[in-house]
């Protein structure tokens, strides 16, 4: 559904889901075709409730030039409900108090959450663990002592389930708590090879995912769950990483979330290490041991000591390479909507090089960010 404006029927905010009727509205209106996230959100604003915006979407859909539109029938997320009853699955919706705090800053936050697990790991602090799918076994042996030592330092470890990287990271952090985001759907496990890793983890610590319960993964929905691994963590350490990778857009989706950036240095003719040397390269910090990444990030705990009245702050840090990206995309896509925008437009309005403008552009299209369309078009997808 494209998102023209509309004279709205409402004023109210979005209200928190305060009951059963109004959760399964809302995610009956999610679940609608053609009702992404953006979509969602204004409808909410719009009319105030989801039996609201349930009842408008018809109209909308109309005058949007969809035609014969029918919302998703209520016997659809039932079936969902029951099937998640059956796996043990619960619902997280965003706006309760069970939602994590720092994935509820992310600009485009999932409205819901299916969990296995145990949910309270969600209200601890979290780091990322990505990298490569093709590990060497200096890059598993990493993955696993940074783990191991960041739980020990009372930290839970996100990663994607994935085989590689993402496995060492969960294996060792199983004791001391891990998660694992999925990009399908949170009772598929995949790949097929770590459905043991799955199930310990549904015992011992928490499996995650926005999609509808019993979906099937495909290429797109990997880079949506990305965004989820970086925003529910304070910040993402990319152990071994190719040069156009889905962990390098784990990285990317962490800088324009504003959190932080960690990578494991690599031989240089290494293919797996040049997307982390790339990001060093780039202002990300280097990280050796787990007692890096804690120097990096501010205590778990506790208030900084002051500093002497004599003492001078300290000089604000320039801003990197990579922040000077992530700053690019966030300003390409605060300019760009739904109605297609011609690229030298952009380009001018945005008063940038056209040569830095067009990497970022790529960047912003390989994560299906935006879409380029005839005639030298540019939209938000």
């Amino acid at each position: 559904m494209t998102e023209k404006d509309h004279n709205p029927s409402s004023t109210h905010p979005p209200l928190p889901p305060t009951s059963e009727d109004e959760q399964f509205s809302r995610l009956r209106l999610l679940r609608s075709r053609r009702v992404g996230l953006t979509t969602y959100k204004r409808l909410l604003t719009e009319h105030g409730t989801a039996q609201n915006a349930l009842a408008a979407l018809p109209e909308v859909a109309r005058a949007a030039g969809v035609k014969g539109y029918e919302v998703c029938p209520e016997e659809v997320v039932k079936a969902e409900l029951r099937r998640a009853h059956a796996a043990g699955a619960r619902l997280i919706m965003q706006g309760t108090p069970a939602y994590p705090t720092m994935l509820d800053d992310v600009e485009d936050a999932p409205p819901f959450l299916w969990c296995l697990g145990d949910p309270e790991l969600l209200q601890r602090p979290m780091i990322s663990l990505v990298g490569a799918r093709n590990a060497s076994s200096l890059g598993t042996r990493m993955a696993r002592a940074l783990a191991q030592d960041l739980g020990g330092e009372g930290y839970v470890v996100v990663s994607g389930l994935a085989r590689g990287i993402d496995t060492a990271a969960h294996l060792a952090a199983l004791p001391t708590g891990t998660i694992a985001v999925q990009a399908g759907g949170v009772d598929v496990i995949y790949p097929a090879e770590n459905t043991q890793l799955a199930q310990d983890i549904a015992e011992t610590g928490l499996r995650l995912s926005e999609q509808p319960m019993g979906l099937q993964p495909m290429a797109r929905h990997f880079p949506s769950r990305n965004r989820i691994i970086s925003g529910l963590s304070r910040a993402t350490v990319v152990v071994e990483a190719a040069a156009k990778s889905g962990s390098l857009i784990t990285a990317r989706d962490a800088l324009d979330q504003g959190r932080d950036v960690l990578a494991v240095p690599g031989h240089p003719f290494d293919a797996r290490a040049a997307g982390c040397n790339q990001l060093i390269r780039d202002g990300a910090t280097l990280i050796r041991s787990a007692a890096d990444v804690v120097e990096a990030l501010a205590p778990l705990s506790g208030d900084a000591p002051e500093l002497p009245l004599e003492t001078p702050p300290p000089a604000p840090k320039k801003s990197s390479a990579l922040r000077d990206v992530a700053a690019l995309h966030r300003q390409i896509l605060a300019r760009l909507s739904p109605a297609p925008l011609a690229e030298d437009q952009l380009i001018r309005d945005l008063a940038v090089a056209p040569a830095e403008v067009a990497p970022a552009l790529l960047d912003l299209e390989m994560d299906g960010k935006i879409a380029r369309r005839h005639g030298g078009l540019l939209s938000r997808a």
